[in-house]
């Protein structure tokens, strides 16, 4: 176990998480599940990093890290459910063609549902580290 890759990983998780309150404050709603997205991708690779020699995957599907990492057996079927959900909010925040209807799907309370389900995951999560 690598505690300086967990220690990393798990700081940029929480710098993730805080910028996502960031923008959920100042309503810039396209934002917050794209690093809700991060912030999850990044307790994972801490997880991956408490469980393995080699560094975490270059990857941001959320599935696949927790499968490759074991952590997914452990995941409850609502968290299953939130990680699926969660997988498109990497891709369609970054390429412009996807942000108007991705835009238009995402309201102030849809992204708090989507922080504290977010913060719930990723502390749980830490618990394991």
């Amino acid at each position: 176990m690598d505690l300086d890759r967990i220690r990393y990983w798990t700081e940029l998780s929480d710098y993730d998480l805080d910028t996502a309150d960031a923008m959920l404050r100042t309503g810039r709603l396209l934002y917050v599940g794209y690093m809700c997205h991060q912030t999850i991708e990044k307790i994972f690779k801490a997880y991956w990093c408490s469980r393995k020699e080699e560094p975490a995957p270059y990857s941001h599907n959320l599935i696949n890290l927790a499968q490759s990492c074991g952590l997914a057996q452990l995941l409850s079927s609502e968290q299953k459910i939130f990680i699926g959900e969660m997988m498109p909010l990497n891709i369609e925040a970054r390429y412009p063609s996807y942000k108007q209807a991705i835009e238009e799907s995402l309201t102030h309370q849809k992204c708090k549902e989507i922080f504290d389900k977010t913060k719930e995951l990723q502390l749980w999560v830490k618990t394991m580290l």
